[in-house]
């Protein structure tokens, strides 16, 4: 059939249609941290509605386009600025080049009629990032007949190239995950999670780890990090120089954190009840025992931001204000915005997970990972397939890739509980609507100053979400934002100077992130500046520092940073 007729395209759009409802719970299920489609949970695929006026304005650019290109392939091959085909290699071959022109120009072509479904924007999210991931997975660049810097690595190691990439491959079939670094360079507690402190208590969900004064003197106020449970806490503690808790340390805090457990079958039972009573709360009473502090400060991150705030309002109901201060990193208790992450949760998923382990059982480390990882494909996955099996490369030795490689399991009914009551419910921001530990959940009861960080270009927690929180809080209340994404922009050390973060010149939250950004100034650098500054205000005075770990029961079990963040999922 011709192009350039109507019927052609008509045809392209009932197929995109049929394409992905064929599809939709295949791709899905290749995600199992949020499989859709077992058990017949997920609800049929969307409709795919185009209006014909578009589809002709479609037609009308593909054909310029692909004659424009079959036209410039006669003289040369035109190269990309897709960095997946920008090698030399690609422009030199010409049966090369000119099929990575063709996938790219299928691609926008395909990706244009994705945004042109007319329908709700879950529907249109999820159809969009259904075409993602085909496109990310078909693209020339991931097959040695095609890829031409891969074909010119081969003939320039005599083979070695493709004999190192099967050993790769082998290697990670055996790992369970592609290799996004070098793993064999880092170890946990020799050279990443290298801070100097001790663990004073644990129980069978954590490890509550003490860290030694770096100064002579220390606030009176101790300092308690909940991290969050679905990675491992040292992404606070990676090298010296980003270490987020040494730098706490270093600035005269008596620091204390979480480290969670990595949760195995005898945790399998284990709900969100447990992680607020016997870990989040059990932390804030040990870290004040330990110290003598009639109240503490505390920070959580991501989810440990959410388990932190939940923690509070159960403590508030209970008519306890232990904590002074607390701040929230990247942290959603407004579920309303949750970006991509919405297009897996509806009721028929939470359903399923609620069938398949709100009694108990585990949510995979891996399956979480993958899930996390399909949200930027060609970064995450497709970039290393290349890489480690194509070209047989050793990724180069980076240690904030080494800990997101570091997956850790969920405790089936935790995680169910934690579905429905937040992507699925938003029942947190619903005053007595969700009930934890016997107690009504009620954020304006906890009425504490509060430090709120979001990131401009977080994909997991949006900046509108990570807002949110300014609308439900009732304290006093400072928001920054910082550039770039949920772990780069947090982990953003002074010395280094790189990027910026926004502040307001006022005390004013307006309904929406966008009309709070629209007053905020811009200042170079680091953001933990300006938090370091808040909490010393919410400190205290100043006391001479402890000369040791713990305190009377409280005894040193081991060296940080202890057995439970070693363990593998």
């Amino acid at each position: 059939m011709n192009q350039n007729s109507p019927e052609f395209w008509a045809q392209a759009a009932q197929q995109l249609q049929q394409t992905f409802s064929d599809n939709w719970n295949k791709t899905m299920q290749s995600f199992p941290g949020v499989d859709l489609g077992s058990a017949g949970a997920m609800t049929s695929a969307p409709p795919v509605t185009l209006s014909p006026a578009r589809l002709q304005e479609l037609q009308q650019q593909y054909i310029t386009e692909a004659t424009q290109l079959w036209n410039e392939s006669v003289q040369a091959v035109p190269t990309s600025n897709d960095k997946r085909f920008k090698a030399d290699a690609w422009s030199h071959n010409p049966v090369s080049a000119f099929s990575a022109s063709t996938y790219l120009l299928n691609a926008r072509t395909l990706m244009a009629m994705a945004e042109s479904v007319e329908g709700d924007e879950k529907a249109k999210a999820r159809i969009r990032f259904a075409v993602e991931q085909w496109m990310a997975a078909s693209a020339p660049s991931n097959f040695l007949a095609f890829n031409a810097d891969a074909q010119q690595k081969a003939i320039e190691t005599k083979g070695e190239s493709i004999a190192a990439g099967l050993a790769n491959l082998l290697q990670d079939m055996r790992r369970g995950h592609v290799s996004m670094t070098d793993e064999s360079v880092f170890e946990v507690g020799k050279n990443v999670a290298t801070t100097e402190g001790a663990v004073v208590f644990e129980n069978e969900l954590f490890q509550l780890i003490e860290y030694k004064p770096l100064t002579a003197k220390v606030y009176e106020r101790p300092f308690l990090l909940v991290p969050p449970c679905i990675n491992k806490f040292y992404i606070l503690d990676l090298q010296p120089e980003n270490s987020l808790i040494r730098y706490a340390v270093a600035q005269g805090h008596r620091t204390f954190v979480v480290s969670w457990r990595n949760p195995d079958a005898s945790l399998g039972n284990k709900t969100w009840d447990d992680y607020i009573e016997d870990a989040a709360i059990k932390a804030i009473a040990v870290t004040q025992e330990i110290t003598g502090a009639k109240s503490i400060n505390a920070l959580g991150f991501c989810v440990g931001g959410t388990i932190l705030s939940t923690a509070l309002a159960v403590l508030a109901a209970r008519g306890e204000k232990p904590v002074a201060s607390f701040t929230l990193l990247t942290t959603l208790l407004d579920f309303s915005d949750t970006g991509i992450l919405d297009i897996f949760i509806d009721e028929g998923m939470v359903k399923y997970r609620e069938m398949e382990m709100g009694k108990g059982g585990l949510l995979k480390g891996q399956d979480l990972a993958s899930t996390f990882s399909a949200l930027r494909p060609n970064d995450l996955v497709w970039n290393y397939v290349v890489g480690n099996y194509l070209k047989g490369e050793t990724p180069p030795a980076f240690d904030l890739l080494y800990w997101n490689g570091d997956s850790t399991n969920l405790p089936g009914p935790f995680y169910a509980w934690y579905l429905r009551n937040t992507y699925l419910e938003n029942n947190l921001i619903k005053p007595g609507k969700a009930v934890v530990c016997g107690e009504a959940v009620d954020l304006r009861k906890v009425d504490l100053p509060v430090y709120i960080y979001g990131s401009r270009e977080d994909h997991i927690v949006p900046i509108g979400g990570a807002y949110a929180s300014t609308q439900w809080l009732p304290g006093k209340k400072r928001f920054v934002m910082g550039a770039s994404g949920h772990i780069a922009g947090v982990i953003n050390p002074p010395a280094k100077n790189k990027r910026s973060h926004w502040i307001a010149n006022h005390d004013k939250f307006p309904a929406t992130a966008q009309e709070w950004i629209d007053s905020a100034i811009e200042y170079p650098g680091s953001w933990w500046s300006d938090w370091s500054d808040w909490l010393a205000g919410h400190a205290g005075k100043q006391i001479a520092a402890p000369k040791a770990y713990g305190k009377g029961k409280y005894k040193v079990i081991e060296a940080a940073p202890g057995r439970y963040v070693k363990a593998k999922a």
